[in-house]
């Protein structure tokens, strides 16, 4: 089964404006950059994924796609992670994909085995990967791709279980514990610090950010 992992990339100046005055502007560019570059490292280690696609109006990220061998889809609007989201999957579906991974640039933690854990599991219509707070969506496959229409946002786990059942979608619950960790706020953003403490692996980009900031607190 052809399997496409899709990726919306914000432009940087744009992105994590939750983190607020906690995080000072440059930091919060140069944090969304380091997470993106990390996401983008992991899945190209998923076994069972065929090829990634980046959706973005950020040149650095077109750049970074580029250079790990992903394939890149201009988002010229960008009005959103779910419009960015459904022009990856139609250009997933151009390429012929019969199942995508929707995927954040935001969860540098992520572990490529547990990603490739539910690769390998049967095909639901719609799975469906919370975040932490079991409130949004971290993730989403789906099989067909056009299973459903993506619509993340605040409350978006209800929203996709619902839009899947409406399709008449067998509809999955997963728990991926590294895809759990996305940042938009503080709380996030502490979040992960403690997770990247416990484990010695992964989020090399990221981590590095964060090490470089922990003695200055106006910074991250």
């Amino acid at each position: 089964m052809r399997t496409v992992a899709v990726l919306p990339v914000k432009t940087f100046p744009a992105a994590k404006q939750r983190l607020g005055d906690s995080v000072a502007s440059a930091d919060r560019q140069e944090l969304a950059a380091a997470m993106a570059e990390d996401v983008l490292d992991a899945l190209g280690r998923v076994s069972g994924l065929d090829a990634v696609l980046v959706v973005t109006a950020e040149p650095r990220a077109a750049a970074a796609a580029r250079a790990a061998g992903a394939g890149v889809v201009t988002d010229p609007d960008e009005a959103g992670q779910s419009a960015a989201a459904r022009l990856g999957v139609t250009e997933a579906v151009r390429q012929g994909a019969e199942r995508v991974l929707l995927v954040p640039g935001d969860c540098p933690a992520l572990d490529p085995a547990e990603v490739a854990a539910l690769l390998s599991e049967p095909a639901a219509g719609v799975t469906i990967v919370s975040d932490r707070h079991g409130s949004g969506t971290n993730a989403l496959l789906l099989s067909p791709p056009d299973a459903i229409e993506p619509a993340f946002g605040p409350g978006s786990f209800a929203r996709h279980a619902a839009l899947g059942q409406a399709a008449g979608a067998r509809v999955r619950v997963a728990r991926l514990a590294s895809l759990e960790l996305d940042v938009d706020t503080p709380g996030d953003l502490g979040a992960l610090r403690g997770t990247l403490a416990a484990h010695e692996d992964g989020a090399g980009r990221t981590r590095a950010l964060l090490d470089d900031h922990q003695a200055s607190p106006a910074t991250l």
